[in-house]
């Protein structure tokens, strides 16, 4: 079983979160419309060389905006992702 750090489980779900927008095709602006965040927020969020984690309330709005199980954002994903 692998084992998660915040940073990893972080980069994870950010990562995630970047590839079902992309799914439902979706810019950053339209997700953050979505959301109620600003469109910074959500380019940070998916810019892995910035340091965010986003709260658990955060992550309930990118699963509903994206119509997704909260759950899939903890999916493990290709590394080459």
């Amino acid at each position: 079983m692998r084992s998660y750090d915040k940073q990893s489980l972080s980069i994870l779900v950010r990562k995630n979160i970047r590839k079902y927008r992309l799914m439902r095709k979706y810019t950053l602006q339209e997700l953050a419309d979505l959301t109620g965040f600003t469109h910074g927020y959500v380019r940070d969020l998916e810019s892995l060389g910035i340091y965010k984690t986003p709260t658990l309330e955060a992550l309930g709005k990118f699963a509903t905006a994206l119509e997704i199980d909260i759950r899939q954002l903890f999916d493990d994903i290709k590394e080459d992702n």
